[in-house]
Parts: structure tokens; sequence; C-alpha cells
């Protein structure tokens, strides 16, 4: 039974939802989850929204202050179908600005991990995984372009599903990179996110990317690990996934090690079609139509935007300056051309892995950090970390990130990745993963 089941088979007491809104708020000032918080709840299962993910009549801001105010006048797809299938609305959760972080904390409210306050949460998608370690009764719809679900699922110790490209609507989604964007889910378990995946996919008229292909589950008895990803993680998390590997072997699968030599020049290729193509999505905020209003219309157009476009917090200002260079056409074929060629040769690569083993690695290649140390991490640094989650992204491949081990009481995480449209496959190993290992939670409000 999934814990949707669970809790529509239980008899809810007055005052269930009041006290679960009031609970989640006074957490919420400490771990900064929500960027808002529906007091109006009254009915359905829980489901939050990340912030770039619009709801009908809800401020929806991407956590930036240019969107400051914007009520979008209509809902995501996915969040009408959930709705639809009988879910309720508790709230927008906080993100680093516009996608743009692997740490939560790039917003003007720094996320906070759940298990210590001191520790990341991880991000873009941080709220998401905050308010799934917080909730007993909760599934979080989120969104992934290199990593983002994965990273904070990994940390805040969740299970988090990025799916194939095009297998959920993206309509209502402010975007970050088009052909890279993929809304996803978080919950407590494959169970739970395979339920909500069922009710959210399927064809999209106002997403013309958006397929009706039936997802498969084809099991697999090979993984597959590449030891280039092993090569740049810490050796705490290295000595830990090995062991996950022992118990694996032990249930039977075949484990292989495989040198992918151009898996690194994924970091490179991602940054490079992310920030053109998201410097390219950001170029409306202009002030005068969309993003920040000065109301000073009588000024010289170069003062006034540049004074709009000020309010963008540095990540955003870094990834719109290198992604406007990436795309002129004095570089675009030395960077931009050479990164989509890349892209392809690593599908390619990856695919014929995937045709007949699992891809597994660890999610994240340090323990996680204290935001005191990420703070300290330059740029470079900062998007070395996503050298596990940006390959699957990169190739539109499914995975998951599931907990599976914890050290000095923080969380870590594994990433499962299958071929396209074989989404089920990897919940399924994740469900099978579930029956021997227990979950930890500090917090489980809302429990019945």
């Amino acid at each position: 039974m999934t814990s949707i089941d669970e809790f529509r088979s239980k008899a809810i007491p007055d005052g269930y939802y009041s006290d679960l809104t009031a609970e989640l708020e006074k957490l919420n000032g400490q771990l900064n989850a929500f960027n808002g918080i529906n007091r109006l709840l009254d009915s359905g299962y829980p489901f939050s929204v990340k912030d770039n993910i619009c709801v009908k009549g809800v401020e929806t801001t991407a956590s930036s202050k240019i969107l400051s105010g914007y009520v979008p006048p209509f809902s995501a797809t996915v969040v009408d179908r959930m709705v639809e299938g009988g879910f309720g609305f508790l709230g927008k959760t906080n993100m680093d600005e516009f996608g743009f972080g692997t740490f939560g904390i790039n917003s003007e409210r720094i996320a906070r991990n759940p298990f210590n306050s001191e520790y990341v949460a991880g991000g873009s998608s941080s709220g998401a995984a905050i308010a799934t370690s917080l909730l007993r009764y909760h599934v979080a719809v989120s969104e992934s372009t290199g990593g983002s679900i994965s990273a904070p699922a990994a940390f805040c110790g969740v299970v988090g599903f990025t799916p194939t490209y095009g297998l959920l609507s993206r309509y209502g989604l402010i975007d970050y990179a088009n052909s890279l964007d993929k809304i996803g889910i978080m919950a407590r378990s494959a169970s739970d996110i395979r339920y909500a995946f069922d009710v959210m996919r399927g064809q999209d008229d106002y997403d013309t990317t958006c397929v009706s292909t039936t997802p498969t589950s084809e099991r697999k008895s090979r993984i597959v690990v590449i030891t280039q990803l092993l090569d740049g993680c810490d050796k705490a998390v290295v000595s830990s996934f090995e062991k996950l590997l022992d118990r694996l072997r032990n249930s039977g699968y075949r484990i292989d090690y495989v040198d992918v030599d151009f898996i690194t020049s994924a970091i490179q290729a991602y940054y490079i079609i992310s920030m053109a193509e998201s410097s390219t999505n950001l170029a409306k905020f202009t002030g005068f139509k969309y993003g920040y209003k000065l109301d000073r219309f009588i000024e010289p157009y170069n003062e006034f935007f540049t004074e709009a476009r000020d309010v963008f917090g540095p990540e955003a200002k870094r990834r719109i300056i290198l992604g406007t260079l990436v795309r002129s056409a004095s570089v675009r074929n030395r960077y931009y051309s050479k990164a989509l060629k890349v892209r392809t040769m690593l599908i390619n690569k990856l695919k014929g892995l995937l045709k007949e083993a699992f891809i597994l690695s660890p999610t994240m290649p340090i323990l996680t950090p204290k935001v005191s140390e990420a703070k300290e991490l330059s740029p470079v640094h900062a998007y070395a970390m996503d050298a596990m989650t940006i390959p699957p992204n990169i190739c539109g491949f499914p995975h998951i990130s599931f907990p599976y081990d914890y050290v000095g009481g923080m969380p870590l995480g594994a990433q499962i990745i299958s071929d396209h449209f074989n989404d089920y496959a990897v919940m399924d190993f994740v469900s099978e993963w579930e029956k021997g290992f227990d979950y930890r939670f500090k917090y489980n409000l809302g429990a019945l």
C-alpha cells in the first residue's frame, strides 16, 4: 500500500490541516522549505509545488526578486492533474533562483537541511526535499535541469525521481533551459512516486515536447559503474558506495566497472548549453512587459533596462553573461556547437550501456557540506559537484536518487539510471531496495 492509499483509508480528524500548516510554519521559519504555505488547505493528500511551476492565483517567483508579485492566471498542467486526482495544494517550495544552484544557497532565504540546519539542503529543488523530509504524508512536484531533484533528495534523505525528458508536461513551468528541463517528483518512497507519476503523465496539447509514450519496466540484472565518476568522489563516499555494491551483488546483481573517458566533458557541455538557453529565457525580463517594474518609463532605455535587471542575484547575472557569450556569433562554433556534439556522443555511449544494464553511482561526490562551506566554494568547484547528476539529465534518461546509508547522522544517496522510457524500472529497483532498508527521518509531521 502506498502512503497515499494509507492516508486516504484513515479518518482525518477535525483541525488536521490547520494543525499541520501551523506546525509547518514554525519549522519553516528555521529551515526555509516554503516560499508560501496554503493556510486554506482543507482536503486531499498534501502536495507541494516548486516555485518555478505556476499555480493559479498563487504568487510564483522562481525565488527571484525580479518576479516578485507575479500571480499566474493559470496552473501548470501537472498541477491541474494533481488537483483533479484528489491531491490538496500545500504551498510553493523554496529553490535556488531560477534553478541556478546545487546547494540551495542562491536564494534570498537559504534552505537548510532538516537533519541539521547548519548543513545545506541541496538545490535547486531545496524546499521540495526539505518538505518531503518533514512531512509523513506528502508528495513534491519538482523540476530538474542538471540534478535539481537528485542533489537535494540525496542531502535530505528522500527519494527523488527525474523522468525521461518529455514524459511529464512542462506547460506552466518557468523555463531554465528548454532542452534540459524536466518536471519530476520527490516522496518518501518509490511507490508514492509511481502513484503521482501516473496521475501527472500523459500527452498535453499545450506542450509540444510532451509525448504519449507509455513507460516500461524492463528489469536489468547487470549494473554498470563508470570508474571516472568515482575518481572525483570523497573517500568516505566511495567507501560507503562500495558497501552498497556488495549488498547488491549479494542480491544477485552483476556489477561491472566501465571506462567512459569523455564523461567528464558532460559538465562543460551542460553548462555551456544550459547557460546559453537560460540567458535566452531570461532576456524577456526587462522591466517593461515582464519582470520587476520600475514605473519610470521616461528614463533612457539602457538605464531603465540595467536598473530593472539589477535585482537578479549574482548567479543569475553570471549565467546571463556567460550564456550570452557562448551563443554569440563570434564564438558559437567554438563552444556551443561543440557542446551539442558532446551531448550526442554521450547519449549514444550511455544508451549502449543502458540497453543491457542500469548505471549506478553516488548521487553527490561529497558528504553533505555545511552552509558556510558551500558559500566558500568557487563557481567552478560548485559546478563540479554536479558530475554524477549531469550525465542523465543532459541525455534525458530517467533516474532516481534514493537514500542508502547514513554517515555522521546525515543521509547518503545513490542514483540509478535507466534507458529512455524505461522509467518504471528505476522505480521498481528502488521499491525492491526499500524492502530491506529503513529510511530515517527526524520529523514526521502530520502522522495519523
